[in-house]
């Protein structure tokens, strides 16, 4: 398998981004999506949200390896979500938040990210969830099942993602009847 890098751009205009990236599903990291003097960038941190929203409580998913063979991974627990943070800060772990949906338990802090829709309003209306996870963490291969496009914005720590083009999903030993992958891409070496 021939793994290559994505194009990161900055300064395009919608309709060069729909032709060029959008309509061909040809992924790109948009360099300046968000503006940078967002008031996110300033507000946002683990103390913040455990202010805000620390008394929520949240289910706590585990290692997803642990379910390669399953259609959907379970809950491993629940835990307020400022236990889940502290959690995270203090050691390396692969328990994670999955679809975790702050934005709505806050719906103000939508108005911390100022971003440049490129898609000029025929993709994002809003920005639904957050995805917290430790060091470690990881998520397996999949399909998202309503065919989004996704926009991630990366806030603290570091995220590896491997994208495949659709073209190669009949070879990613995709269960019946699921949008996971069985194949363990940590252990691949990729």
């Amino acid at each position: 398998m021939r793994l290559s890098p994505v194009q990161k751009i900055k300064n395009i205009s919608s309709e060069d981004f729909l032709n060029t990236y959008l309509k061909p599903a040809k992924p790109v990291i948009l360099k300046d999506f968000v503006d940078p003097e967002s008031p996110a960038f300033k507000k946002w941190s683990y103390d913040y949200f455990k202010e805000i929203a620390g008394e929520h409580k949240v289910n706590i998913y585990g290692s997803e390896i642990e379910s390669l063979d399953r259609v959907a991974s379970k809950p491993i627990g629940q835990s307020t979500f400022s236990k889940y943070l502290d959690l995270i800060i203090s050691s390396p772990t692969e328990h994670r938040l999955f679809l975790f949906n702050l934005l709505s338990i806050k719906p103000e802090l939508k108005n911390d990210i100022h971003y440049n829709d490129v898609t000029k309003g025929k993709i994002i209306k809003w920005l639904p969830f957050m995805f917290f996870g430790g060091e470690g963490s990881i998520t397996r291969n999949h399909v998202d099942i309503d065919m989004s496009h996704v926009f991630i914005n990366q806030f603290q720590g570091i995220k590896r993602i491997w994208l495949f083009p659709w073209e190669q999903s009949d070879l990613m030993y995709k269960l019946p009847y699921n949008f996971h992958s069985i194949t363990n891409i940590k252990e691949t070496g990729l």
